[in-house]
Formats: structure tokens, C-alpha cells, sequence
């Protein structure tokens, strides 16, 4: 008997269904498994089925906090069941004991990966059935899909590094939060402070992030900064080709003991005698470069993305945007597995494009015409194999929208991801930009212009020219001038502006700073290691943790903005850097991700950890949290707090 383990019963039914189809027989619906016509079973595990042991499960003492106890350490880790899922456990040990063959059948990510190989494991299965599980991939719940999936099993052993990756942050969690969490409460109490003071792995770094950034606010004082334009003409041009316009002056290194780190001009006076020295003077052209551009398709959404522009457009949490994706995903089976990390899709999925523009381009939805406009014949760089891991970009599937009743939320997030896949069937934006130079009493002035030659994928988009492009382009172009050419300034203008401070957080620029971590880094040693793309916690589970620090009554809500409470500031003040601080957490995402490529061990990353912890640990005893406020939100049940959802 064949025995498919899928994570959730929404996917189990999409299984036995496409199973079903192919035996032409009926099957037996039970609750917690189906019994296919030939004798093979698909069941489920609803979400995770195991979790790690409570520090009492490994020793009774350890039920009170006491600092003494500190740091706990499992010499050998142990899973138990979670109560609600235990009936279900039950029938899995049954069922994996008759199966002569396993299908791993958890959803396409490393959570996924663990979260049935884990169970596997809590069964000890034999070695022998263990070598022989398959692996079943799938990210879309229709059944001509899902049927494709079955005829491409892999075998389980392939993905190994990916359960080893989802380990190592699980038992990271654990160690991290249990610990603090404990050492910190403590100390926290000997202060008058009779609340649990929750730290995590993830949580409080992010919390961290906010907090400074309304210090920064806080003690921000603007200053003016100058700059100096100079507005050019030229006496002979074609008549269709503008006869004025305007350059920037740029410092000389001369200048820059009167500029901030940024080169802005600090001193009124030095701008003020470039103005004069330059007003109806003769300006020489240094140079002038005209290059053809063109800017790609932007790549297809991955959860993170996604909520981000949903946020810029919809105004709409990290929470609500995954919670509307999953109905999309289960409920709707409108599009591909969202919980993805991967903006890229495989080559083999350009096969089912045409039916799905086809199906899209028969709506009466505002894609409709988007689809028939589509060129197929292109080929965007998201059609790239090299970048796929176990899953792909969030993508429309071949089921047509038609008959979904889909709310306005549903509707947005819909239309948003599959505009994004249909630009991949659009041109690339094309457009000229030209470079100029000149020279003015000794002094170097630029500008930069640019004019659209095709807007390619742009037409899908409104236009927004934002301040930062009409700053940095003339609006119309330049006239043709040649190197050494003479032109006039007919006057030199004096610009004052005040420097602005930080912008608080809001649910797209949060997103944003946990998925690109590396910009908030102190430390340069670590801030080198890391890419771009190395962040704080999944796409997955960056929903989550904000929201649990909403709960934990860290965060709070200003308008659009979101910014610290009394309790978060005053946690934050009184924790050591080191915990409040991206670095040491963003290096361990990024080992995480080599553990997963096969570039690092889970004892290259577990053991550091646990050294930190227990200098953590032994250091809590020097904070002090005489800031906090004796009168502090209490959770209702803090053990339940401190699963293994909240101590990321």
C-alpha cells in the first residue's frame, strides 16, 4: 500500500481526487485519511502534528523559572504531540507501519519539508522504508496540475538539507526564546516588573528596529542644505528643441569640509558665491553621452513582495495579505502555492502560459484585456530553473475566475498577482538618457535627461512620476551639443531645503527592512557576509511575528504608521544590544539558507548559537530594567504564549 502524507486536508483531497481521476473508481471519504479504490490511503497531518518538549518534559524541575537552571540545553531533542492533533497522529502511526511505500506529500518549503519528516522520524521508520520515500511537490490544488506533480516524484533524500535548515531554526527558536525569555522575566521581576518579558530570535531585533527608528525621529533636528542651479541657454537650435534649460552644481572635493555625508552643501555663503560667480557667465560643454536603455520586466510576486506592494497600494497588514493568499490557494484554487520565497518560475511551467492568458483574457475582469494584449512569443529572465529550490514565484493557475465569488480584498490581491504574470508576456521598457556636463567659472554642473522610446510593460502600471525622478531628469529633453560648445548662464539660483528626518515604519517599509536586512546592520564583518536578499525570518513567517508583537502589546498602530509602545521602547532600553540588534540574527538567516544549499552544517550553526545563549544567559543579571512600568499588559496565559509559533 502506498501511503501520501500531505500537511494539510485541503491538499490531501486535491491528491486523492487527482488519484481518483486516474483510477476511474471511487473512494472512501473517512475524516482523517481516504481510502483509495486500489488500496492506497492519502492522509494529512493539519499543520504541525509535533512539537518541541517543554523544558519539564525533559526534567520536572525545570517547571519553575530559576536563573540556577540556566541555560537549558537538550542533550537529546524530543517531539511530543500537540493534544488537538492527537487522533491523528494516532492514525498516521497506523497507517505509516502498513505502508509498504511513503509519499511525502508537506507543502513545498522547508516548514513542509519538516513538518512530515519530522513525523517520520517520531515513528522510526525503518531505514530501509525511509530510503525508498518519495517526494510530492505541489503548488497548485487543481487537479490537471496536481496530476503533473504525480507523474514527477523525486526522491525525499533530495531534500534533506532543507528539513536539516527547518530544524536548525526550530531548535534555535526554542534555545533563543526559552532561555531569554526566562533570564530576562527574572531579572525583569526583581525590578517590580510581574509580566513575561518575551524575547525571540526574530521578534526582537524587528522590535529593535522600530524602536530606534522612532529614537532617530525623536531626536532629529533638520538642518538647511543648499543647492545652486544654473539656468543655461543657447542661442542657436533647431526650432523643436528647447532653447533653456537648468543643470545642478556639483562640490568640488574642495567643497567637501563644508558638506554633510551625504554632499550636501551646509554653508549658505559658499553656495551664495557660487550663485554670483557663475550668473551671466559663459558654460562649456565637458561632455555629452546619449545611451539607449532598457529597463526588464519586474520578476513575478513572492509572499514578501507581494505584501509589500499590497501595502503601498492597499494599505492592506502582512497578516491580511497571507490570510487572503491562502484562500486564494486552498479555497479558490486561483493561484500557486503562496507561502513562497522564489520570485522566479521553471521552464517547464511556459507550457501551461497560453491556457492560462487564454482563460484570463475571457473575464470580465479588468486583466481581461491585459491577457488578450499579451505577446507570447516573449520570454522574460523569471523563466529561469537555476533559481528554483522547492518552489516557485506566486503565479495565476489554469482555473478560470469566473465562477469564484471573490471578496474585495480576494479581488485585489487576485488582479495584483496576475498582473505581475503578465508582464512577463510584455516588452521591455525602452528609453534614452543623456548625460551632460558643462563648466562654469571653474565649476562642474550635471543634469540628466530621459526620453521614453517604448513603454513596453509599463502600460500595465500607472504612471507615478515620483519627486525623485523629476529631480533627477528634465522633463523634456536636452538640445544636441557638442563637446566644447558655448553656452550662457543667464542666472545662477540659490536653493534652500531642510533635511527631514526618518519616516516611521509602516507595514510595506517593515516588510521591506525584514526581507533586506543587511542595510540595517551594524557590524561590517557581518554585513559583508550577507546578501541583499538575506533577511529577519521567512517569507512565511515574517506575517506572524509582526503581528504576535501587535499582540504582545509591543507595537501599536499611529494611522498608516506603526511605532513602539511604553512597554516595547522600555524592553528594547533595557536588553543588551546584542539582543535587540539585526546583526547576529540576520547571519544566522543567512547560514540557515547555506545549511538548506549545502553550504554550511547544522553543527556550524547550532553551536555558536548555543555559546551565545549562555553568554546571554550568564549577562542578564547586569541589565537593568529599572525603566520598565510597574503596572505592565499581562498575557492571560503566558505558557501559551511561549509555543513554538512565539518564540521566533
Amino acid at each position: 500500500m502506498k501511503l501520501y502524507i500531505a500537511e494539510k486536508p485541503s491538499l490531501g483531497r486535491a491528491i486523492a481526487a487527482a488519484l481518483t481521476d486516474t483510477l476511474a473508481k471511487p473512494h472512501k471519504n473517512l475524516k482523517t485519511h481516504i481510502e483509495l479504490a486500489n488500496g492506497d490511503v492519502v492522509s494529512w497531518c493539519v499543520g504541525h502534528i509535533l512539537a518541541q518538549a517543554d523544558p519539564e518534559d525533559y526534567d520536572d524541575a525545570l517547571k519553575k523559572w530559576n536563573i540556577e537552571t540556566l541555560p537549558i540545553v537538550p542533550q537529546e531533542w524530543q517531539l511530543k504531540p500537540i493534544t488537538r492533533t492527537r487522533t491523528q497522529l494516532t492514525v498516521l502511526r497506523k497507517l505509516v507501519k502498513q505502508a509498504d511505500e511513503i509519499i511525502h506529500a508537506g507543502d513545498p518549503d522547508r516548514e513542509g519539508q519538516l513538518l512530515v519528516d519530522e513525523v517520520i522520524e517520531y515513528f522510526k521508520v525503518s531505514k530501509t522504508k525511509k530510503n525508498n520515500i518519495k517526494r510530492l511537490l505541489i503548488s497548485d490544488l487543481n487537479l490537471p496540475a496536481v496530476k503533473r506533480s504525480l507523474m514527477s516524484l523525486k526522491n525525499n533524500s533530495e531534500f534533506v538539507p532543507l528539513s536539516i535548515s527547518a530544524l536548525a531554526r526550530s531548535r534555535a527558536d526554542w534555545l533563543y526564546g526559552i532561555n531569554l525569555t526566562r533570564a530576562y522575566t527574572l531579572q525583569g521581576q526583581k525590578q517590580g516588573f510581574n509580566s513575561v518579558l518575551s524575547v525571540g530570535r526574530v521578534q526582537t531585533p524587528l522590535l529593535g528596529l522600530v524602536v530606534r527608528r522612532e529614537q532617530e525621529i525623536n531626536e532629529f533636528v533638520s538642518k538647511p542644505f543648499y543647492q545652486v542651479l544654473a539656468h543655461l541657454s543657447v542661442n542657436k537650435v533647431p526650432e523643436n528643441e528647447e532653447k533653456t534649460f537648468t543643470v545642478k552644481w556639483q562640490p568640488s572635493d574642495a567643497c567637501q569640509q563644508y558638506c554633510d555625508d551625504e554632499g550636501r552643501v551646509l554653508v549658505k555663503a559658499l553656495a551664495m558665491n557660487v550663485v554670483n560667480r557663475i550668473t551671466n557667465q559663459n558654460a562649456i560643454v565637458e561632455s555629452m553621452k546619449t545611451e539607449d536603455k532598457q529597463q526588464g520586466q519586474p520578476l513575478p510576486f513572492n509572499l514578501s513582495s507581494l505584501q509589500i506592494a499590497a501595502a503601498k497600494q492597499f494599505s492592506m497588514n502582512a497578516k491580511l495579505v497571507l490570510d487572503v493568499c491562502q484562500a486564494l490557494y486552498e479555497k479558490h484554487k486561483l493561484i500557486t502555492y503562496p507561502r513562497s520565497d522564489c520570485r522566479y518560475l521553471p521552464k517547464e511551467q511556459l507550457k501551461q502560459a497560453p491556457g492560462i492568458i487564454d482563460l484570463l483574457s475571457q473575464t470580465n475582469l479588468p486583466c481581461a484585456q491585459q491577457a488578450k494584449n499579451a505577446d507570447q512569443s516573449i520570454k522574460s529572465k523569471a523563466w529561469n530553473d537555476k533559481k528554483i529550490t522547492a518552489h516557485h514565484a506566486i503565479v495565476p493557475t489554469e482555473k478560470s475566475p469566473k465562477n469564484c465569488q471573490l471578496n474585495p480584498f480576494e479581488k485585489n490581491i487576485y488582479l495584483m498577482i496576475v498582473r505581475q504574470y503578465l508582464v512577463q508576456f510584455y516588452p521591455a521598457y525602452l528609453y534614452q538618457q543623456t548625460t551632460l556636463t558643462v563648466k562654469i567659472a571653474n565649476g562642474h554642473f550635471s543634469t540628466n535627461a530621459k526620453m521614453e522610446q517604448q513603454l513596453g510593460w509599463k502600460v500595465l502600471f500607472p504612471i507615478n512620476k515620483t519627486n525623485k525622478d523629476q529631480n533627477e531628469f528634465q522633463v523634456n529633453a536636452l538640445p544636441r551639443l557638442a563637446k566644447g560648445q558655448v553656452l550662457h548662464c543667464q542666472q545662477g539660483e540659490l536653493v534652500e531645503k531642510h533635511t527631514s528626518p526618518p519616516e516611521s515604519f509602516t507595514d510595506a517599509t517593515l516588510l521591506s527592512a525584514m526581507t533586506g536586512i543587511a542595510r540595517f546592520v551594524f557590524d561590517p564583518n557581518i554585513k559583508k557576509v550577507l546578501r541583499d536578499t538575506d533577511g529577519l525570518g521567512t517569507d512565511a513567517t515574517r506575517a506572524g511575528i509582526i503581528d504576535l508583537l501587535f499582540k504582545r502589546n509591543f507595537l501599536q498602530r499611529n494611522g498608516k504608521k506603526i511605532v513602539a509602545t511604553e512597554i516595547g521602547i522600555a524592553l528594547i532600553n533595557a536588553l543588551p544590544a546584542m539582543a535587540t540588534l539585526p546583526d547576529m540574527t540576520a547571519q544566522w538567516e543567512a547560514l540557515l539558507t547555506a545549511i538548506s544549499e549545502k553550504k554550511a552544517s547544522y553543527l556550524h550553526f547550532m553551536q555558536p548559537l548555543i555559546n551565545t545563549v549562555t553568554e546571554m544567559v550568564a549577562g542578564a543579571s547586569q541589565q537593568s530594567f529599572t525603566g520598565l512600568p510597574k503596572v505592565a499588559f499581562k498575557p492571560k496565559r503566558a505558557k501559551k504564549n511561549l509555543t513554538r509559533k512565539h518564540l521566533v
